[in-house]
Parts: C-alpha cells; structure tokens; sequence
C-alpha cells in the first residue's frame, strides 16, 4: 500500500477536472444511487450514502439532483436509467492485474470503452476469474493522520475488527468486510470524519515495477478511471514514492 495515501490525495486534486466537464457530478450520482439501493435511503443510518452525499456537496452538486439519486436508489424514482453494477477484470502493461468497478446504464458501451483503453496502452481485458483471485474483498477507511493519536487510533481500529492499520499522510484502515459497521460506528463515537470509507478490492501480493513503468500503468489507470462508467480501479501494483512524485510532476 505504500505511496497509496498520496496517490489517492493528487487524484483527489485532480477531481476538479472532472468537474468542469460535467463527468464528476454523474460519478457521484451513480455513487449515491447505488449506495441508496444497498443500504436505503437515509444518509444517518447508511454511512456509504452519508459519504457520498458528503462528497457531492463538497463538489457543490446541487441539492435537488443528490435527492434525485437518493430516490433512484430507493426506487421512489422510476424514471432515468437503470445502473447495474460490473467488475471487469484485465491486465495493464508489464503484467499489472486490474479489476475495474463499473456502474452503467449499458454495459456494452462501458466495456468497449474500457478495452479501447486498454489496448490504447498496450494491457488487455481478462476473462472472469483469471484476476479476481489475486483480490480480496475488504472494508477500508482511509482519513488525515495530521491531530490523531496513532497508538489511540491503532486500538480503537484493532479491537472494532481491523486487520491493519497503515500510517502515513493519511491512516488507513484495512477490515473484513463484516467488520465494516463497527469500525463505522467507532469512527463516528470518535469524532473522525472518513475521506475514504467503502468495500474495495486489495491485491493478495503486489508488482514492484521501475518508476518509469510504474508510471506507465498509473497512467493507464488513470485514463480508466477518466471514463463515465468507471467508478474504481483496484490492481496488484506496488506504488513507489519515486513514482508518486513522478506522477505529481507530469
């Protein structure tokens, strides 16, 4: 997970792009919508939906569309399109597994586009399951280390459930997905407001790759998660400081 923490904070600076061409706003509808769908439509008592609405006034997304995608979760709204929710797995250059989290109204189009990219960048898609076992399914928190109590935080995470505690620019916690809810609650009792809280897909074992490919597949990474229908991109790739500050600078 090293270089994960700064990583994730540049692609979080690089979110206002997306918000001028309109694409940030339709990802956080699909996040809110199908947070809404799995945990229902009340923000106090679905924390995946809470962050996500969150997000989206953070981003100044108007107040009637997250409404809108709240009740498109909960099926008051049937108009609009209908999302289903896709993981599809491939491989970027040099060998790096990727499993790509995909919410869309039509999977035809998400999956061109994804193999496009792929191609593009000299990676290919994967047939089901030769990815997805190098993965696992798991609960992860990340928020600001700046004011916390590490030795504090490490209790609290370990006895709600966590598996691992990671210390950096950010904390991140890592859990079993039904340790989810415990470390939730325990968060909120504590006064920490999560960044990053959700079920996501961590490599098994990780590629250490030189900087100048590391580069190449973060970029390819990138260029996914640019795409409408793409919502995350999880992948076995050992993200090096050097490469991060290389990434930065580009």
């Amino acid at each position: 997970m090293s270089g994960h923490s700064k990583w994730s904070t540049i692609k979080r600076k690089k979110a206002a792009n997306d918000a001028k061409r309109g694409a940030l706003f339709t990802r956080l509808a699909r996040e809110i919508t199908l947070a809404a769908r799995e945990g229902g439509g009340d923000p106090e008592m679905n924390i995946a939906l809470r962050l996500a609405v969150e997000r989206a006034k953070a981003s100044n997304m108007p107040k009637d569309n997250i409404e809108r995608a709240i009740r498109r979760g909960t099926g008051e709204d049937k108009e609009g399109e209908a999302f289903e929710q896709i993981m599809y797995e491939g491989y970027a250059p040099h060998g790096v597994a990727l499993m790509i989290e995909v919410i869309t109204d039509n999977r035809n189009r998400a999956v061109a586009d994804i193999r496009h990219v792929l191609t593009r960048f000299g990676g290919n898609m994967a047939d089901a399951g030769a990815v997805s076992w190098q993965f696992r399914r798991a609960a992860y928190f990340a928020f600001p280390a700046e004011g916390r109590d590490a030795d504090e935080v490490f209790e609290m995470a370990v006895e709600a459930g966590a598996d691992d505690v990671l210390f950096d620019e950010d904390i991140e916690i890592i859990a079993p997905v039904e340790a989810f809810k415990a470390i939730s609650d325990r968060l909120e009792q504590a006064g920490i407001q999560p960044t990053e809280a959700g079920l996501r897909m961590l490599p098994t074992s990780t590629i250490e790759l030189p900087p100048d490919q590391t580069l190449q597949v973060m970029k390819v990474i990138e260029a996914l998660e640019e795409l409408d229908d793409v919502q995350n991109v999880y992948s076995n790739l050992q993200v090096t400081e050097e490469a991060v500050a290389m990434l930065e600078a580009a």
